[in-house]
């Protein structure tokens, strides 16, 4: 079973994919001028503004579950993932794959607040409705949304779980069991309350998680401020094979730091705009500019966080592609959150461990909530208007089955098969958006025309020529 698993994921995670990825971000932001950067202060503003409605969730709850699905388990073990096999190097690249996917969740979530619609009385979109309404091809929408739902189903939670167990047996030797258990319960507890309790949970646990995990790498950060350019210099000279000692991984630092990155960021993987069309707003554009945004607070904040603890510490290793160790700082720790455990634990022995296993607690369960969240919005894709009760049972059912499952799987198995959930949602996701770009540059210029004539960007669709708009008249 290991070697059809890891077939199917070499396929999946081929250069093809890598290339794809780098060139879809490099196109988007020369497309649009470079939004990420030009337009980050209306990315700030747009931040806190709208409210919510009986249909919708205000930009910031949207905001809150896009970033709940983005700052998980990749932001700490994913980063040492990409570490152990690319080298400090692949921190670069993982930099590199969020600047430019900011640009590519910026077309994304803006295409899923155009295309979005109303279904059982709530706001509901993401790549299934704009490839069925902007290209026309439903059964190129189907198969997104099937593939989704097996994703962030039953591929993708064992992920978050398993991590959330090893973890806490590592820091306080609870069996990986009655944590799969506990986590399991409280899952269910959360996701039974549908999107709406899902949105209110992570709109206040969202911020929170964040702010305390990046105040103890700060906290870090100023106890070795001195190597702060040593850092910086090793990660660069690494990334472009300067570094004589990671020479022999310079190849994976690139394959490991994009396919870490967009693991963790998911930009371009088609998992933001359903969490960007539940949101409330008076023109799409807004959406798009705030979900850019969470790219930069998963990837450049969380994921560096965790990136210079463990690289200032030295408490990593870097395998060797021939077989063995090129770095060996931790003789026996596979790689994972340990990194991180054991890198917070050298400056504050008696709370690392126990310090990681609660973040990874707060980043592992809020990233499945909004798993759940994803798979709703593409179940209620495949049965539109129609009476799916039995359906959404079955769903949270699986979910739930599948979280308990992961955290007492082996940690190989579990990441693996995440990573074939992201690769195949962002073969179809990107390859959709390239198709459908137009109508995003569309909607991105009728907002810049409003804004500079000074109004509060209202999107009428007609009037751009955009068409196959439910909610846009």
């Amino acid at each position: 079973m290991k070697e059809i698993i890891d077939t199917i994921n070499g396929i999946i995670w081929s250069n093809a994919l890598i290339f794809l990825c780098l060139a879809a971000g490099v196109y988007f932001s020369f497309a649009t001028k470079f939004v990420q950067i030009t337009y980050f202060q209306e990315m700030i503003r747009l931040l806190f503004g709208g409210k919510s409605s009986e249909k919708g969730v205000s930009s910031f709850q949207a905001f809150a579950i896009a970033i709940s699905g983005r700052v998980g388990t990749g932001n700490i073990a994913g980063v040492a993932t990409a570490i152990a096999m690319g080298g400090p190097g692949a921190i670069f690249w993982m930099w590199v794959i969020a600047f430019l996917g900011a640009s590519s969740a910026f077309i994304e979530s803006t295409l899923g607040q155009i295309y979005k619609e109303v279904n059982n009385g709530l706001y509901r979109g993401g790549p299934a409705y704009y490839i069925e309404k902007g290209l026309g091809i439903k059964w190129y929408a189907v198969i997104f949304a099937i593939a989704t739902i097996l994703s962030t189903v039953l591929f993708l939670p064992g992920v978050q779980s398993n991590s959330i167990a090893l973890s806490a047996n590592n820091a306080f030797d609870i069996p990986v069991l009655y944590t799969g258990i506990v986590v399991t319960f409280f899952l269910g507890l959360i996701i039974l309350g549908g999107v709406k309790r899902i949105s209110k949970v992570a709109e206040i646990v969202v911020p929170f998680m964040a702010m305390t995990y990046i105040l103890m790498a700060v906290i870090i950060i100023v106890i070795n401020i001195t190597e702060v350019p040593a850092v910086f210099a090793l990660i660069f000279k690494s990334a472009f094979n300067l570094e004589a000692t990671y020479s022999g991984v310079f190849g994976m630092a690139i394959a490991w730091g994009v396919k870490r990155g967009i693991y963790s960021n998911e930009a371009g993987q088609g998992t933001a705009p359903h969490a960007a069309a539940a949101a409330e707003v008076s023109h799409p554009v807004k959406q798009g500019l705030v979900q850019a945004f969470s790219v930069y607070v998963d990837t450049l904040f969380v994921c560096t966080a965790t990136a210079l603890m463990i690289l200032f510490t030295g408490q990593f290793n870097v395998v060797n592609p021939e077989g063995g160790f090129i770095v060996e700082n931790l003789p026996g720790v596979p790689f994972g959150p340990e990194y991180t455990q054991y890198a917070i634990g050298t400056h504050f022995p008696s709370i690392g461990k126990g310090f990681i296993a609660v973040s990874l607690l707060f980043f592992a369960f809020t990233t499945i909530m909004a798993y759940y969240f994803i798979a709703e919005a593409n179940l209620s894709y495949l049965t539109r208007n129609k009476s799916s009760k039995l359906a959404i049972k079955l769903l949270q059912s699986a979910i739930l089955i599948a979280t308990f499952y992961g955290s007492i799987k082996t940690a190989e198995i579990a990441w693996t098969l995440g990573d074939i959930g992201v690769g195949m949602m962002a073969w179809l996701n990107i390859i959709a958006i390239l198709l459908l770009r137009k109508p995003a540059y569309m909607a991105f210029e009728d907002y810049k025309k409003q804004r500079k004539a000074g109004k509060d960007p209202v999107f009428i669709a007609k009037n751009v020529g955009i068409e196959n708009t439910d909610l846009w008249k």
